[in-house]
């Protein structure tokens, strides 16, 4: 499972004018915080927990902001950013890795953003002998962007800015890189587009995939200007509440050791299915376990990780896992306590809604207990119950039922 996510964050904005005179392009505020902060929760829902910011022009504001441990979509996610000591062009910063990019990484640019499914993508291996591979965009009408010359999978060449006619691909700025693409940079400053794809492209080391999904670039004032109304409309969307044990996967009783994860029928399915949907996809789970010290909240990460691992091996993610350590009868002190985060309390279920722009009226719980079922109704969402059997057709079933679509 890929889980290193390098950004590309460096640019000096000069289409902006004012706007970045004191602040970096992927700094500037998209419905109320910085266009990085979308950017980097993006990445963690969809397990990417390493991250790399490769900073330039006011680096020092991006190093001030995002180095460090962040708890994001629920993940402890590592940033670490690295300032270029003079400008290197959008390759050239790569080089700054310092070797310590992974085999395969997921590289964005920081003044993006392309709602399409990044796990799929990552984990989906590179075509041989290619390096690197795109997310494409077909646009009706290039305007300021270059065209890509796509054939059986594999990019040809570029065409110049506005060069081409209606329904074409366009290089959506995101990208799954080999760590040997870094060899390739020869000159500084290097352009990832210029000084390493064209010629890539031409010996038939790149590969492309088309794309659907809202797409923007916050490059010039206009599309700037426009990225509140796309992201805020993109985000907003229904979702999935799991239950964990004894829905996704087989209850052995305070289940938390990675080796005993076995998957109920048709539960990795299921969550394909809802990520399929364009829906978010969340677990809420009573872990009453860590309260009682059979285990700890740090074995409830791993286990959750070693989740994310088996469902990425089948293009699925979890958006959040979210859990509830307390129990009016914890052995533990410190856990002791009626809290309304407990099903049927709908703590869990509400907290999520909070942070998410989630559309409730049409969003769910799947649970195999009554006590789900409640918190499902507290937080007024649909709930269905699990007994067994293929949870993909159950799950399926409810999407058709509340419309697919987002």
């Amino acid at each position: 499972m890929i889980s290193q996510c390098v950004i590309l964050v460096g640019g000096l904005g000069t289409r902006l004018g004012e706007l970045t005179h004191a602040t970096p392009k992927p700094l500037l505020p998209v419905n109320g915080k910085p266009f990085l902060d979308h950017l980097i929760q993006r990445a963690a829902r969809f397990g990417f927990t390493d991250i790399v910011l490769l900073a330039g022009y006011l680096g020092d504001q991006v190093l001030a902001r995002y180095a460090g441990t962040q708890r994001v979509a629920g993940r402890d996610v590592q940033v670490r950013v690295v300032v270029e000591r003079e400008p290197a062009g959008t390759g050239g910063a790569l080089t700054y890795l310092d070797g310590s990019a992974d085999e395969h990484f997921l590289l964005m640019n920081g003044d993006s953003w392309f709602d399409m499914d990044l796990r799929a993508f990552a984990d989906a291996p590179l075509m041989k002998p290619t390096l690197a591979k795109i997310a494409l965009r077909r646009l009706e009408n290039l305007g300021r962007y270059g065209g890509v010359i796509l054939d059986r999978g594999r990019i040809l060449d570029f065409a110049a800015a506005g060069a081409g006619n209606g329904d074409s691909l366009i290089n959506a700025g995101i990208y799954l890189a080999a760590r040997e693409l870094i060899g390739m940079v020869r000159q500084m400053p290097c352009s990832l587009e210029r000084d390493l794809f064209v010629p890539m492209a031409k010996k038939g080391r790149l590969s492309g995939t088309p794309l659907e999904g809202a797409f923007i670039d916050i490059g010039v004032t206009e599309d700037y200007a426009r990225a509140e109304t796309v992201l805020r409309d993109n985000l907003y969307r229904p979702a999935v509440f799991f239950d964990r044990d004894g829905v996704l996967n087989i209850d052995e009783g305070y289940t938390h050791r990675p080796d005993d994860l076995r998957w109920n029928e048709g539960a990795i399915a299921a969550v394909r299915a809802v990520n399929q949907a364009g829906w978010y996809a969340f677990v809420v789970t009573n872990q009453a376990g860590v309260g009682h010290g059979h285990y700890g909240e740090k074995e409830v990460d791993i286990f959750h990780r070693h989740m994310e691992v088996e469902l990425a091996k089948q293009g699925a993610h979890i958006d959040e896992f979210v859990y509830c350590p307390f129990h009016p009868d914890a052995k533990l002190e410190a856990y002791r306590k009626d809290s309304t985060l407990r099903k049927p309390n709908p703590g869990m279920i509400l907290d999520l809604l909070a942070r998410w722009p989630v559309d409730a009226s049409r969003s769910f719980l799947v649970g195999d207990r009554n006590s789900d079922l409640e918190a499902a109704a507290g937080a007024s969402i649909g709930a269905y119950l699990y007994s067994g059997g293929d949870l993909n057709l159950l799950v399926t079933e409810a999407l058709k039922e509340r419309g697919t679509g987002r």
